[in-house]
């Protein structure tokens, strides 16, 4: 089973529990720990594969917690750096009356990995690296971490995904360098994952169709753009397909996104960079039928790590 990368953001959800408060109103917060790499390398380890999470929290209770976290969920947090400057960072979100996401981002040591602290992983070590970007295209040293071990990556026999986890709360201001930095990741990884929203606010187009056309011909990678109950479409070899979705009773969302990309790439992960490039289109639809079923998974249980304790490779079957 080859060794797994996952970077990025590692941080605490602050949750409000009282239904429809703005968080200036509420007063009621539930703790967890998250980041979407820190949720896909959760998934990949809770299935039985073998990552390595690189990340920066605080030296304080919460970077601890996170780091405990990881640990537990076996892991390894070797490149989950503490950093004594800074505080773990936190989102702080709630779901008012109106259906909007009232969130605040309180943003600490999880930008503060270097580039210089990167380069001291030996990706050769490494059959598969993540990138998960939600923060990691905000300016500061995590964004030139991520550029830097992106071109390390290319010159290695390396599978590259990417999930570009866009959050509008974090870019309104300015969402064309979101655009742009996607499509530094999107022209050079071998997978990448998308909502259809994303697909449409990458590529600038109106309709999803218009949207996968986009894709289709400005990529080569591998990519699965996320439709909910309506499956996953599977773009390759200049075509797309539908993989039908699992029907549950959904409890909660989150981090369904990041355990449908832990179980890709866990499924690849025994495969070196030439064998997957031979992988067949059943072949794939085979492997985003696992992924969609981790995920459907991931939507029966409250909360992302919760949700990855009960994530098997059984669920395949």
């Amino acid at each position: 089973m080859g060794k797994i990368l996952c970077i990025g953001e590692a941080l605490i959800d602050m949750i409000c529990t009282d239904k429809g408060k703005s968080l200036s109103d509420g007063n009621n917060f539930l703790k967890k720990a998250g980041g979407a790499p820190t949720n896909v390398a959760a998934a990949i380890a809770a299935l039985g594969g073998n990552v390595e999470l690189a990340a920066k929290v605080g030296v304080d209770p919460f970077g601890k917690h996170l780091i405990e976290v990881m640990q537990d969920f076996g892991v390894s947090t070797k490149w989950m750096l503490q950093d004594e400057n800074y505080f773990t960072t936190f989102a702080f979100v709630s779901l008012m009356e109106n259906g909007e996401r009232d969130f605040y981002f309180n943003r600490g040591a999880d930008g503060q990995l270097s580039s210089q602290e990167v380069e001291d992983i030996d990706l050769n070590e490494f059959s598969i690296i993540h990138f998960g970007s939600a923060t990691g295209f905000l300016p500061g040293p995590l964004q030139a971490a991520y550029k830097g071990l992106l071109q390390k990556a290319l010159m290695k026999d390396i599978f590259i995904s990417f999930d570009p986890n866009y959050r509008q709360l974090l870019f309104k201001n300015d969402t064309q360098t979101f655009i742009n930095q996607s499509w530094n990741f999107i022209d050079c990884c071998h997978f990448f994952k998308v909502s259809d929203e994303e697909a449409m606010l990458i590529t600038g187009a109106t309709t999803l169709a218009d949207a996968v056309a986009v894709l289709l011909k400005k990529t080569n990678a591998i990519f699965a753009i996320t439709l909910g109950k309506d499956g996953t479409m599977l773009g390759l070899n200049g075509k797309t397909m539908i993989v039908p979705s699992i029907a549950v009773k959904t409890v909660d969302t989150t981090g369904a996104g990041d355990a449908f990309v832990g179980a890709v790439l866990y499924q690849l992960s025994d495969r070196s960079l030439e064998q997957i490039k031979l992988l067949s289109e059943s072949d794939w639809s085979k492997i985003v039928t696992n992924a969609n079923k981790a995920g459907a998974r991931t939507c029966e249980y409250m909360g992302a790590m919760e949700a990855f304790k009960h994530l098997t490779t059984d669920i395949f079957n």
